[in-house]
């Protein structure tokens, strides 16, 4: 099988320590204005989405829905994780590109 590109990409990032974990450390990053894309895992609260999102809209930070709780955690070095945050321009950019070109839900 194989590896998943985005999933990859964001592991490469969390190693570089460009990645932000967890709703208080996302919504942190973002209101701080250091994040530079938002991702949130297709299989959180509908809550979660919605909250990332207005927030996400608010603070002009694109945002995408992608992977599950458990492979965005297994990114990160975690067992689950609704949402992560890019802090990383360059990195940002390549993911949204990556993710256009795959036909992803940004």
């Amino acid at each position: 099988m194989k590896p998943d590109p985005i999933l990859s990409l964001i592991s490469l990032a969390q190693k570089a320590g460009k990645v932000k974990s967890g709703s208080f450390m996302t919504e942190e990053s973002v209101k701080s204005q250091k994040a530079h894309l938002v991702i949130c895992a297709t299989d959180a609260s509908d809550r979660t989405k919605k909250d990332v999102q207005s927030m996400c809209k608010h603070y002009s930070v694109p945002v995408l829905f992608y992977g599950t709780k458990e492979t965005l955690g297994q990114c990160v070095g975690k067992e689950y994780n609704a949402t992560i945050c890019i802090t990383d321009l360059q990195f940002s950019e390549t993911l949204l590109k990556k993710t256009d070109a795959l036909n992803c839900e940004a």
